[in-house]
């Protein structure tokens, strides 16, 4: 009777067991599961696509690839199947001053006459570091879209590794594209919360020239010269290797860049330039390559700055105009 009882005891013990064992596999699945969907994130997405990428896709019909040049250098030649868009394409034009964000409709607009679904994804490219890629994807991350490439070399790494070149203007159907009902504007900054950031002395990178920095010189469309109080310059430029493949800098090279901020990863930092375009490039650098979690880009930035004589500034020098 005794051995019984025994082998009754062991036996539940090892159902027990077992039981206890499966569940702990079925738990470690669900975390695994948990993880995957968690790294889906979109602060974990790769932005910038590289050319041997971009060749064994380039066909596919919801790939849609963007030239962002000037019109007379896309119609030249240009990455086969591309559409050109330039700059005053994604602006407000109803400012009496001119770069500011294009609205959602307007976006929406653009895209669908350009024949680009909902779902596709998005190719970008220019000829000058992504500056002018870099402007489009942070206006598409403030309207949350983020099925949005950025060649890394641009036109230039493509002719590099001989990826097929057009001067042909592929054949558009207009769709109906549409951002998400929502926006975050998660790297946004308006020239009211500029106001405040500099009364707050938060932490503002200038990314333009030393030249334009100091007041000595600045682009057209600015009113007058000089620079946002308490701002600190790092030339967007610094960042891309222009004397070589037009790519972005080493990680090592540009953790040594912005290590003039003097920032924590968790700090709130704002940047701009002359229209917010080499400022977004800028955000792109902090946020995506980098991991800076709190950076937002201004839009007007010095533009309209300096259309507003109750706005304070520092200035060096007198100024000339440049364009």
């Amino acid at each position: 009777m005794i051995w019984r009882i025994s082998f009754l005891c062991c036996l539940l013990t090892f159902s027990s067991c077992k039981e206890e064992k499966k569940n702990k596999v079925e738990i470690t699945k669900n975390k695994e599961v948990n993880l995957n969907i968690n790294d889906k994130d979109d602060s974990k997405i790769n932005y910038l696509i590289e050319v041997d990428e971009l060749l064994k896709i380039s066909q596919k019909p919801n790939i849609k690839i963007l030239d962002f040049r000037k019109s007379e250098f896309y119609a030249n030649e240009h990455i086969e199947g591309a559409l050109n868009i330039w700059r005053t394409d994604i602006e407000d034009a109803s400012y009496p001053y001119k770069g500011m964000i294009a609205g959602k409709q307007q976006m929406e607009s653009l895209f669908s006459s350009l024949g680009i679904n909902t779902n596709d994804t998005v190719i970008i490219y220019d000829d000058n570091g992504l500056v002018d890629s870099t402007r489009l994807w942070w206006i598409l991350q403030n309207y949350d879209f983020t099925n949005v490439r950025l060649l890394h070399g641009g036109i230039t790494a493509w002719k590099a590794q001989n990826g097929n070149l057009s001067t042909k203007l592929p054949i558009v159907n207009k769709t109906n594209f549409k951002l998400t009902n929502t926006s975050s504007m998660k790297y946004y900054i308006s020239k009211e919360e500029m106001k405040q950031a500099v009364n707050n002395n938060a932490l503002i990178i200038d990314a333009r020239t030393d030249d334009e920095f100091s007041g000595k010189r600045h682009k057209e469309g600015a009113a007058k010269g000089g620079r946002i109080p308490n701002s600190k310059s790092i030339d967007w430029a610094k960042s891309v290797n222009y004397n070589g493949d037009n790519k972005m800098k080493s990680t090592e090279d540009l953790v040594q860049i912005y290590s003039e901020l003097g920032a924590s990863k968790n700090d709130t930092i704002i940047a701009y330039c002359h229209s917010g375009v080499r400022s977004a490039h800028t955000t792109f650098v902090l946020t995506q390559l980098l991991g800076y979690k709190n950076v937002k880009n201004y839009d007007g930035s010095w533009t309209e700055w300096s259309q507003f004589d109750d706005l304070s500034f520092d200035q060096d020098s007198i100024t000339t105009i440049i364009e």
